[in-house]
């Protein structure tokens, strides 16, 4: 088995929940560093210890017990907004992997209970601490591998969007500035693509900080402010 293949085989057995609690910016990621003998098998809290003896036995190792640096393996969560305190900030929509949150600027959001994986990501850039992470009915369905599978889908359409977004933006941003200089700008937009280009390769070859570390550099601007703003408050 080559070792793309071996990736998608352990990727194929991971829960999606794409929360980078292991410490890379996805579970395809951790799958490629663990197929490249890179990652240990026992770094995803969400997959608790089933998923390691899963990957155990594709791999023929000898289970183990979960990395504590990565987390605990716990009940299964969904995150609540608060609405009556929510201010359509949109950070939260900005940091969900799974575009599980709709609303829009200045106007009240709302978690797709459907659609969320758990992965607690969109609660640090909150400013104003409306979003919990509550755990799931005992009476609902748990995780499935019909879930993951979905989940991974609207993981991988939501980057293709993104990536599709930003490359947009900079292909305007590029005939403003021909525009403003009135200088021809000769293979310009072969300059976009190709650094759109390296920029995916940079993110899917990456290691990535683990949860937020791995969030949008806005979305981590306005973590840094939120964090300002706690500071000063508990000085007073």
């Amino acid at each position: 088995m080559t070792e793309r293949a071996l990736a998608e085989s352990i990727d194929a057995l991971l829960p999606q929940t794409q929360c980078t609690k292991c410490g890379y910016a996805g579970c395809m990621p951790y799958a490629r560093a663990i197929a490249a003998g890179e990652a240990d098998i026992n770094r995803c809290p969400p997959g608790g210890a089933a998923g390691v003896r899963k990957l155990a036995a594709l791999l023929a190792r000898s289970a183990k017990p979960l990395d504590p640096a990565c987390g605990a393996e716990q009940r299964r969560t969904l995150a609540y907004i608060d609405e009556t305190s929510c201010i359509g900030c949109t950070l939260c929509i900005q940091a969900c992997p799974v575009d599980a949150i709709v609303g829009a600027a200045k106007l009240m959001h709302t978690v797709i209970v459907e659609l969320c994986t758990g992965c607690d990501l969109c609660v640090p850039p909150c400013p104003v601490d409306c979003i919990d992470m509550l755990p799931l009915p005992g009476a609902q369905a748990p995780w499935t591998r019909g879930m993951a599978d979905a989940a991974r889908a609207r993981f991988q359409f939501r980057r293709l969007r993104l990536e599709r977004e930003r490359n947009e933006r900079a292909r305007r941003l590029a005939r403003k500035a021909q525009e403003k200089s009135g200088q021809p700008m000769p293979d310009a937009k072969k300059a976009v693509i190709l650094a759109a280009i390296e920029r995916a390769k940079a993110r899917m070859a990456g290691v990535a900080a683990r949860n937020t570390d791995n969030l949008p550099p806005r979305v981590q601007a306005g973590i840094a402010v939120v964090g300002a703003r706690r500071a000063a408050a508990k000085k007073r």
